[in-house]
């Protein structure tokens, strides 16, 4: 007996045909889902940097460098020219203060010194000579004039002894008269002596101020003369450490040339270099601080250059409290120079995000779905750590704070 064959509803070619069709329903319905405005990117959760955000102290600062200098540096140059003639130190040698470091020798300068001093002696001896001549002048003006008192009373006694030989009859008129023109004649020498006595005596007082000054003028030049040979000596102004001597025996040296620096080592300042950036927000008595050793030293500005050079100025800090132990002249360190007061704020960490953003929008984590999802947000103030959120994001968000660059402009990023 015949037995009818069912044809098979499920053959393996219909199956093929119908999963063809779904995925295909399905990448059609994937792309349109993707040009309504979705868009995701699988991306591996390894290379991705994330940081949550937290309420925490921030405080505006920038690092920048600085160089330990001398508080107090002091740089020797020769007043007067010469040959090196002793070297009494080396260089980096501790010295004290008016300890002998070179003696020049100038014989030209030496030659000068005589000259003049035996110029200034003799004007000061032919001053004295003048002085000495008239005293000798006055002198004989008041002896003259005692001469002149002496010849008066004389001629008075005589008179009254004539008047009465005249009253007498004894003597006549005449030699009345005569006597009396006499003494007439010496009271007006008299008068005359006394005037030209006054008026020598104040000439003489001018003359005498005149060369004392004379005299006073001459012994500064003899003295500013004396210090030129003295200012061979080359000696230390202060207490510290001499550098850069490099002068040799017979070397000779310049009016002015610098002979070498002398550091006062009883204190240091950072000098430090501030992009002119931050121009605007730098001031005086503002504060910084630096690791050294394991523990933090506090500074203070004390001065700012006004010269801007290769996009920065220079600023000098000096120490508020302990100076380091051990730090050296030259030293470089990394300085924390703060720019606002410390506040209480939700902080961020920083991260290469903010060069694709600009700081506008971050992808924010959903931790049940594994997905970041694209927030807009605004950041405010900055510190090489963290960014201070203003709006978009609370406390407890976990943020990719990584590089956005190979995210193009996907709206969700699924963690793999």
């Amino acid at each position: 007996m015949d037995r009818k064959i069912e044809k098979k509803k499920w053959t393996w070619q219909r199956i093929a045909v119908i999963a063809v069709v779904v995925g295909a329903a399905a990448y059609f319905a994937w792309s349109m889902y993707q040009s309504a405005g979705t868009s995701r990117l699988n991306v591996v959760t390894e290379r991705l940097l994330m940081d949550t955000v937290h309420q925490g102290a921030f405080q505006e600062y920038i690092p920048v460098t600085g160089i330990v200098q001398p508080i107090k540096t002091v740089f020797l140059d020769a007043v007067e020219g010469g040959k090196v003639e002793e070297r009494h130190v080396e260089d980096g040698a501790m010295v004290d203060k008016n300890q002998i470091i070179l003696k020049l020798s100038n014989p030209d300068l030496l030659s000068n010194f005589l000259n003049q001093e035996a110029n200034i002696i003799a004007q000061i001896n032919q001053i004295r000579n003048t002085s000495l001549l008239m005293e000798q002048q006055s002198l004989n003006l008041k002896e003259q004039a005692l001469n002149v008192e002496y010849q008066i009373d004389l001629t008075s006694k005589r008179l009254r002894r004539n008047k009465k030989l005249y009253e007498a009859k004894v003597i006549s008129k005449v030699e009345l008269e005569e006597m009396e023109d006499e003494f007439e004649n010496l009271e007006r020498r008299r008068q005359l002596f006394r005037a030209t006595i006054e008026k020598d005596s104040a000439y003489q007082e001018l003359q005498q101020v005149q060369m004392e000054s004379s005299l006073d003028l001459m012994e500064r030049n003899l003295e500013i003369t004396r210090q030129s040979l003295d200012n061979l000596i080359v000696r230390a102004p202060i207490d510290g450490q001499i550098s850069g001597l490099n002068l040799e025996i017979g070397e000779l040296v310049t009016e002015g040339e610098n002979i070498a620096t002398l550091d006062n080592l009883d204190n240091f300042k950072l000098q430090v270099r501030v992009d002119q950036f931050y121009i605007s927000r730098v001031f005086l008595n503002q504060e910084g601080s630096f690791q050294f050793a394991g523990k933090d030293y506090f500074l203070r500005i004390s001065k700012i250059y006004p010269q801007v050079t290769n996009g920065a100025f220079l600023v000098d800090m000096v120490f508020t409290e302990d100076t380091p132990d051990g730090i050296k002249r030259g030293q470089s360190v990394s300085v924390k120079l703060e720019l606002s007061a410390e506040e209480k704020g939700k902080l961020l960490a920083r991260g290469g995000f903010y060069q694709t953003t600009g700081g506008n929008w971050v992808y924010v984590l959903d931790p049940r779905s594994g997905v970041a999802y694209k927030r807009n947000i605004r950041l405010g103030r900055q510190n090489p750590n963290y960014y201070l959120i203003e709006d978009g994001l609370d406390e407890g968000d976990i943020v990719v704070v990584s590089s956005y660059e190979n995210f193009g402009d996907k709206d969700e990023l699924v963690l793999k």
